[in-house]
């Protein structure tokens, strides 16, 4: 299973006070109060708002810092020329080195729902001697904001610096939780109203190398407390050939990478749909990894999704960035309403990466429990139910689950459930990656921009 699953338990709870955020400053304006201001709306349905930033007019709205807008089929941010240098401190290597950087911020964005978490994602390149970091800056609807928060240091590689998240961000208002900025009281009726982010973009000194950003955006969501949702009437059966891979086949290797394939969920899931779209690594990426394992490509996207900070494997955006590394590919993490939506992406081919935490005994036929895991939906029955790809399975073959379509929908789309000592704690509330090529055709492209996606 993921190591992940700590971290979405005590979303659900609330964490220590640390210092007052400051005032809205002057040059954020004034967010408009959702409708129906006060107290969170817990009857409504699941409310997401995705925000990417990916057009050339996108970037050019931002705000620059000797950044370049690069032109063509897939718009970016570079670095034109450094708006100066920084020393840092890599906590995961102890190394001080000098950088050069550069910077974009985006305009704000007014969330279209009153939200209690935001959780960014990103498409880069970071070519050796370069990296990024994105940070978020948080309105409430208190009328403060938060302090900047880093929801990332990385790099597609592991030489230059450690990818990782950042703990111990709080400001009594909310907290970071490695992928996730989260409201520590939702029930206090406080919610984020909009959000900044930012850029920056790291270089060695002397070089023209630089980061190229694709993507840039966030998901905001206020998914009501649920412990159990509404049934979602079976309409399309269609199953996908999405190679297997089983985590568990890789228990004890590589175990610098959070105690080798056993926690192995995520990576392994990304893999199996990143290869499902016609990417792999190459023979080269592949060379550090012992000639004589079976899927070394499982054990690249261990190594190339870790977090040096959490110790996992299992960092949302950290494995979203990863998937975007390969050739045209693009990927965010966002969440879905409902099955109704993920029969509509499995129907137009597109498979679906679940995240979802359970009892043993809570979805027949899994054999075991969790606190999150991940996994591949690939398909559904004529009867509606949903095919997986589980990688806890015991090997490949054994990939390929059919699980009970209402069992499948609680245990993804609930917020709340109860653990096996009986205490209530948190459920994902239908997150999920979406990975996708550049070249897809009209159907697909509309069920995308049907979910936010572009």
């Amino acid at each position: 299973m993921a190591r992940a699953t700590s971290r979405r338990t005590v979303l659900s709870a609330a964490v220590a006070v640390a210092a007052g955020a400051g005032t809205l400053s002057a040059a954020t304006p004034a967010l408009p109060q959702p409708s129906g201001a006060g107290a969170l709306d817990r009857g409504r349905d699941h409310q997401v708002d995705l925000r990417l930033w990916t057009s050339f007019l996108d970037w050019h709205r931002g705000t620059a810092a000797g950044v370049r807008t690069v032109p063509g089929r897939r718009p970016a941010v570079a670095i034109a020329r450094p708006v100066g240098t920084v020393d840092h401190t890599d906590p995961h290597t102890g190394r001080t080195e000098t950088w050069e950087y550069a910077t974009w911020e985006s305009p704000v964005h007014r969330c279209r729902v009153p939200a209690t978490e935001l959780i960014p994602s990103w498409n880069a390149d970071t070519p050796p001697g370069t990296w990024l970091q994105v940070e978020l800056r948080a309105a409430y609807s208190d009328s403060t904001e938060s302090p900047w928060l880093v929801m990332g240091r990385w790099a597609a590689g592991d030489e230059d610096v450690r990818r990782a998240s950042v703990d111990g961000q709080r400001d009594g208002r909310a907290s970071v939780w490695t992928d996730t900025l989260a409201i520590d009281d939702p029930a206090s009726g406080l919610w984020i109203e909009g959000y900044r982010l930012r850029l920056t973009l790291y270089r060695r000194p002397g070089t023209r190398a630089t980061p190229t950003v694709r993507r840039l955006g966030a998901m905001a969501s206020a998914v009501p407390d649920r412990f159990t949702v509404p049934a979602a009437p079976p309409r399309h059966a269609r199953e996908l050939a999405v190679p297997r891979y089983s985590q568990n086949t890789h228990r004890g290797r590589y175990p610098q990478y959070d105690n080798g394939g056993e926690a192995w969920c995520s990576p392994t899931s990304s893999q199996m749909v990143i290869e499902f779209w016609g990417r792999r690594p190459t023979a080269q990426q592949l060379a550090w990894v012992q000639p004589d394992l079976d899927d070394p490509q499982v054990c690249h996207a261990a190594r190339f999704t870790f977090d040096h900070q959490y110790e996992g494997c299992g960092n949302w955006a950290f494995n979203a960035a990863y998937a975007a590394t390969y050739r045209e590919m693009n990927a965010v993490v966002t969440r879905l309403s409902s099955l109704t939506d993920l029969e509509r992406l499995i129907r137009v081919g597109i498979p679906v990466i679940t995240s979802q935490s359970f009892l043993a005994g809570e979805l027949t036929g899994a054999g075991y429990g969790t606190a999150g895991h991940l996994m591949a939906v690939i398909g559904f029955t004529p009867d509606g139910e949903v095919i997986a790809h589980d990688p806890a399975a015991p090997d490949n073959e054994a990939v390929r689950r059919v699980y009970r379509r209402r069992e499948f929908e609680d245990v993804w789309l609930r917020t709340k459930r109860y653990d096996a000592k009986g205490k209530v704690t948190s459920g994902t509330g239908g997150v999920c990656y979406l990975y996708w090529p550049d070249r897809i055709n009209g159907a697909q492209r509309r069920v995308l921009t049907s979910l936010g996606v572009r």
